[in-house]
């Protein structure tokens, strides 16, 4: 008996065009979300709170805040606009792009909730918005729509109740899936009375569990099993099916796709650490700059008669003030004075540089690739300069390093092998005559058996096709025709399959004359070698999954013999077939296996009645579980498929990749570790590294796999203990006595490990830690690590395991399926290509490129060159506010620490936002160091040494500034007229030299000029003189008090001063023209590898 289990709370009962069932509950209609997208974080009424908010976690922010009220509130010697306006002005440009950026995905949201369907209200059929789409409603979806959420499929256009579609937008697959509507539903939908029975969100695309209650009259309602294969989820398109009608059960933000999508961490960049480090360095000066300013001015103020001097009497309420409050105000005023020590604007700078960046390699014609007519995606900006960081590759096999493009090369049948070529013979191991099907008229039974198993155990389906399409589907290589020879109508179709390797055995039956003519209905056509075609009715498909590594069909032939065909990797069917078949076929697998194919073994199983029958029961009632479905439905798939007869294997090759070979002995040249991560079993894998040239012929392969443990007889955790320290003692002791150098002498090792080795490793067991740590070890001294038979969240461990090792390396992986989102979303960086897997692996990354040969010039080129500007972006930032503010703290000590400000309030102002932040900007985005074709080396650029000499430069040149000039002021009678120059045309004198010197030192510098260098470079140092007299030439009505009037302009009608500025910028320049002259070029300029070339 069946007991609804309505009302729990891990299951939802939806009533199917919202009509109460039966007629005599009481019918309370259950509340749902409506099926709005929303992507966005902000409305308009929310922004700037939020926004706000978010900005000012950020502790820079914050502090800058802080300031900027002290200013306010404290009698400080600066006016609050000097820290306000570049706080304003950074709060407002993050403020700008967070918003536009919210806007785009207000934008895209809008596109899908303002989407116009089909749906079937009382009969009748009403077209309406996608958001107002109810939970309970019947929606109608036509030919290459997409599903406007997730659905019950209900009904089909076509004759055999079954739709494709594609899910390439949502896991990865770009193949075509077959999906099948819920049996005994009626035609007319409008009389449907039914309810579903489902489980509560989740994000698992592949698992779905569900029951239907169809009522009908008066009789006991009809219970159908529910599963994915009858679930259409949103983002799916509807693919060769003029139209489907399908029950709303998920939508808006509980659809799959939205709980897929959602709460993906985000990554910070490394230099993020970086800043943040010499901030705190920054700070600690800043700190003790005023901690000083500060007790000198007590200390000069207890001289007598300096606290009180006769001109500056104390009011009474400065006099009742208390000490120790006076002494903490003065010590938040010097803090003022000085804050610009830490550059505010530095933040906005590298946001811009790292939006901007991003778009060179969007825009970079080298990685368009014509096949696909797109190029490399950006959907990470924030880590462009990790990409010159990295040390360890962890790639995916499969579609990353080969091209997922299969072909058939030959089988083997009961030890005998097959090729699809000239009668030519040859001799190996179990294998007496190998030739074409024709010559072997004595073994045509079981021939025709396994080409019969290639024919029916499969997903495919067939897909006819039209004058338009000249015989090519989507998913299609090519005509079934063979041979050149006139093909009858019904086979000039094309093949749809949600794997490649399926098509490409269907295909390599045809060669043997056994062709696959598609479903009708329930039943399998397939025509054999006399052009008779046979019928198979379809019992049961006992799907494919990563666990089992097999699938299964169960089919009934027209003389009532039920069958049932198993194909699999030999590691799930050798145990369950008879090992004395297993003898005849093993070595052609592991033969295949090392020449880089791809192996799959065939069985076949002949079923009595009473086995049928109760197989059919289990997989019906484990189907109807709402509970535990996938494992009541692997204990029957495994009862099932025991006792099987093992017929043959087949080779099917995924070629290399374009350029893989070249590419990774780029990546290995630049010192970064390449790991291998696939699912593949290793003697595959192990022979794609050697065509990849990870492996080489001198290289000595460590293998840590679970035939190496088995193989001293022992429990497996002592073998994997014992074999350890082996390959420790080999690896990393050897490895310590030998100078690391690339040229050196020294053994190259390989490593090898397969999964289920890699589960005992990261077992919970009290050694596992020890286990790793060893593990961890050899890893590190092995040129190459190939990791075969990984499932995907293992892929994700690995990563993990390397990126938190001593040192935390940067990672990055690289893949382009759905089983490699994990490790992508684990490293450091992820990168996707935009494959034949489809593009869940590109949704996913941060960076995503057509070809895997694109990798070498995004690390070697790009990366290396945005860790280059911004590490110089960042240092230079810190030495430029250095040089602006050790003046001013000099100042002090020849003004009584009286917190007299050096410098105008306009020049505090303007010093970061516009005299010097445009030419540091061009150079973050445009510099070249070293031209593309020569950047090969690895980096170092964002270290202590380097920042200590940028500081070391900013103090050198601090002190010149502020002393030359005060040698200069010696005799501060500087004019013709005999008039002296006072304090603010010292300041002024300082800062233009500051301005100038910190500007030219960025021009000597850049190495790669263009047209914007020369324009920010020279325009920034003509804004400044023209802002200059602008700023003191006229008299501002809204300034009380205006201290640079006709101070410019007095200032440079003074050849003294003129003489001093330019002096003083040369000299300050002096170690850098040194180093420039003295230094040998390490690498060529960009203009003269040009020339070398032409």
């Amino acid at each position: 008996a069946f007991r609804c289990t309505r009302y729990n709370i891990y299951s939802r009962t939806i009533y199917v065009g919202h009509r109460p069932c039966p007629a005599t509950d009481a019918f309370i209609p259950p509340k749902f979300c409506d099926n709005r997208i929303v992507s966005s974080k902000y409305t308009v009424w929310n922004f700037l709170p939020k926004n706000l908010f978010e900005q000012f976690r950020r502790i820079a922010n914050f502090y800058f805040l802080i300031i900027f009220l002290v200013q306010v509130i404290v009698d400080t010697p600066t006016s609050p606009v000097t820290s306000g306006l570049p706080l304003f002005f950074v709060i407002t440009v993050t403020a700008i792009k967070q918003g536009y950026e919210d806007w785009l995905r207000h934008k895209a949201d809008n596109e899908v909730n303002k989407y116009l369907v089909t749906v079937l209200e009382d009969g009748r059929r009403a077209r309406k918005e996608s958001e107002k789409i109810k939970v309970g409603d019947v929606v109608e979806v036509v030919e290459d729509e997409t599903f406007p959420c997730d659905l019950i499929l209900l009904q089909s256009s076509r004759e055999d109740e079954t739709c494709f579609v594609t899910t390439a937008s949502l896991d990865g697959e770009s193949n075509h899936k077959t999906h099948y509507t819920v049996p005994d539903t009626e035609k007319g939908l409008e009389s449907l009375s039914a309810t579903v029975e489902c489980e509560q969100p989740q994000p698992d695309l592949y698992k779905f569990v569900g029951r239907m209650h169809i009522y009908k009259n008066d009789q006991e309602p009809a219970v159908r099993s529910l599963g994915p294969e009858n679930l259409l989820l949103k983002g799916a398109t509807l693919k060769n099916t003029q139209k489907i009608y399908g029950v709303a059960v998920y939508s808006g933000m509980e659809t799959k796709m939205a709980l897929n999508y959602q709460g993906k961490s985000q990554k910070r960049s490394v230099v993020e650490k970086s800043i943040n480090a010499f901030l705190l360095v920054y700070l600690c000066i800043l700190v003790s700059k005023a901690l000083v300013c500060t007790t000198l001015k007590y200390v000069w103020q207890s001289q007598p008669g300096q606290e009180e001097p006769w001109y500056n009497q104390k009011t009474q309420k400065e006099k009742d003030a208390n000490l120790y409050l006076n002494m903490f105000t003065d010590f938040l005023s010097f803090m003022v004075l000085f804050n610009f020590i830490i550059p505010v604007s530095m933040y906005v700078t590298v946001e811009m540089q790292k939006f901007l960046g991003s778009f060179f390699i969007s825009w970079d014609k080298d990685f368009f690739d014509p096949e696909i007519q797109e190029g490399a995606l950006v959907n990470t900006s924030d880590l462009n300069e990790e990409l010159g960081q990295v040390e360890y590759v962890f790639t995916d096999k499969t579609g990353t390093l080969t091209q997922n493009s299969m072909e058939f090369i030959e089988c083997c049948i009961d030890g005998f092998q097959y090729k699809n070529r000239d009668s030519s013979t040859e001799l190996d191991g179990f294998c007496v005559t190998d030739g074409p099907v024709s010559m072997l008229q004595q073994k045509a039974g079981r021939e025709e058996l396994f080409l019969r198993a290639l024919c029916l155990c499969h997903t495919v389906q067939v897909k006819e096709s039209t004058g338009q399409e000249d015989g090519v589907g989507d998913q299609v290589d090519g005509v079934l025709g063979l041979d050149g020879e006139m093909v009858h109508p019904a086979e000039l179709r094309g093949f749809i399959a949600s794997s490649p390797d399926e098509v490409a055995l269907v295909k390599g039956a045809m060669k043997y004359g056994f062709t696959f003519l598609g479903m009708e209905s329930k039943n399998m056509r397939v025509m054999n070698r006399d052009k008779d075609v046979e019928t198979y009715e379809l019992l049961h498909v006992l799907n494919f999954d990563p666990v089992r590594r097999r699938m299964s069909v169960i089919v009934r032939s027209k003389c009532g013999d039920i069958m049932l065909f198993c194909k699999g990797a030999d590691s799930s069917i050798f145990p369950r077939v008879r090992q004395e078949e297993v003898d005849r076929i093993r070595m052609h697998v592991e033969r295949n296996a090392t020449e880089g194919y791809r192996t799959l073994c065939v069985a076949y199983k002949l079923l009595s009645s009473e086995e049928y029958a109760q197989a059919d029961a289990g997989l019906r009632e484990a189907r109807l579980a709402l509970d535990d479905r996938e494992a009541k439905l692997m204990a029957v798939y495994n009862q099932v498929e025991t006792g099987m007869s093992l017929i043959g294997a087949t080779a099917v090759e995924d070629r290399l990749q374009e350029e893989a070979a070249e590419t990774m002995e780029a990546l290995q040249r630049a010192g970064m570790k390449v790991w291998v991560l696939t699912g593949d079993k290793m003697e595959t894998a192990k022979s794609t590294c050697y065509a990849c040239r990870l492996f080489q012929r001198g290289t000595e392969l460590l293998e840590l796999t679970v035939r190496t443990l088995e193989d001293g007889g022992r429990r497996r955790e002592e073998r994997l203990h014992e074999v350890l320290l082996d390959y420790h003692k080999r690896s990393v002791s050897a490895f310590s006595f030998s100078p690391r150098s690339w040229t050196s002498a020294k053994q190259d090792y390989g490593f090898i490990i397969d999964g289920a080795t890699l589960s005992l490793l990261f077992n919970s067991s009290p050694d596992s830690s020890h286990y790793k740590s060893l593990f961890l070890q050899i890893c590190q001294n092995c040129t190459t690590v190939l990791c075969c038979r990984m499932a995907p969240l293992q892929k994700a461990q690995i990563v993990n395991m390397v990126k938190n090792s001593k040192g935390s390396p940067i990672t990055l992986s690289i893949g382009d399926g759905a089983n490699d989102v994990s490790m992508i979303l684990e490293a450091h960086i992820g990168i996707g290509i935009k494959g034949k897997e489809g593009r869940q692996a590109v949704r996913n990354s941060d960076y995503a490129i057509p070809k895997l040969k694109h990798l070498k010039k995004l690390l070697l080129g790009h990366g290396h060159l945005y860790y280059v500007r911004i590490a110089h972006l960042v240092q230079y930032f810190f030495y430029k506010n250095l040089c602006f503010i050790l003046p001013q703290f000099l100042y002090q000590f020849f003004c009584g620490s009286s917190q007299q400000p050096l410098y105008d309030a306009a020049y505090l102002t303007m010093y970061n936002i516009c005299f010097t932040s445009m030419p540091i900007l061009a150079y973050s985005l445009l510099e070249q160091h070293i031209c593309m074709e020569v950047l090969m080396t690895k980096n170092a650029m964002l270290r202590w040494s380097p920042f200590l000499y940028w500081t070391l430069l900013g103090v050198y040149q601090g002190l010149l500034f502020f002393f030359g000039v005060r040698f200069l002021f010696s005799n501060p009678a500087l004019q013709d007229n005999g008039q002296v120059f006072g304090n603010w045309s010292y300041g002024t004198i300082v800062f233009t030299v500051l301005v100038f010197t910190v500007t030219l030192k960025l021009a000597m510098d850049t190495r790669h000029w263009t047209w914007i260098n020369h324009f920010v470079i020279w325009g920034s140092l003509a804004f400044y003189m023209f802002f200059s007299f602008f700023w003191g030439g006229i008299i501002w009505p809204f300034l009380r008090q205006q201290r640079l009037y006709f101070v410019f302009a007095n200032m440079l009608r003074s050849v003294s001063a003129w003489l001093v500025i330019i002096l003083l910028v040369l000299l300050s320049l002096l170690p850098e023209i040194l180093l420039l002259v003295l230094r040998k070029p390490r690498w060529p300029h960009s203009r003269q590898v040009r020339y070398t070339h032409i």
